[in-house]
């Protein structure tokens, strides 16, 4: 999740927030991905339910709008991977989630094996506390929509 998360970074997970209320656009999430069983994953959620996610021109658009990443270097382009290739579409399903790295040119994430099942997501990366001094309440992102 560099450059925001960088390696060897330790952060805790909220684990009680998601048992109230849904995950939102933005959240950093712990959880198992569907193509590595019993590993966890950490990766923004991008893309709710029932929203079509697309991949135009390097950047992403949800239902047709561009979403602004403040998160990212703006020359950053994300590209589509097996899943989901640039210039294609797809719908998240109900009870899913379509969730991305910020480290995009390197991150394996749903642009290569899809949605990531509300079951799957252990918590909210929420507080960071390895190395002291980045230690602090992890950043909300506010977006354009």
């Amino acid at each position: 999740m560099q450059p925001n998360y960088p390696d060897a970074e330790y952060l805790l997970t909220d684990k009680v927030t998601y048992r109230f209320n849904e995950p939102q656009r933005g959240d950093v999430i712990v959880f198992e991905p569907p193509v590595a069983p019993g590993e966890e994953y950490i990766k923004r959620i991008i893309g709710l339910p029932g929203e079509t996610i697309s991949l135009q021109n390097g950047k992403v658009f949800i239902n047709g709008v561009m979403l602004e990443e403040p998160y990212l270097n703006p020359s950053l382009e994300t590209i589509g991977g097996a899943f989901l290739g640039t210039g294609q579409q797809v719908q998240v399903p109900a009870n899913s989630y379509f969730a991305m790295g910020d480290n995009r040119k390197y991150s394996s994430d749903s642009r290569s094996w899809g949605f990531v099942p509300k079951e799957n997501i252990t918590g909210r990366a929420w507080f960071v506390y390895w190395p002291p001094t980045n230690a602090g309440v992890t950043d909300k992102v506010i977006y354009n929509f």
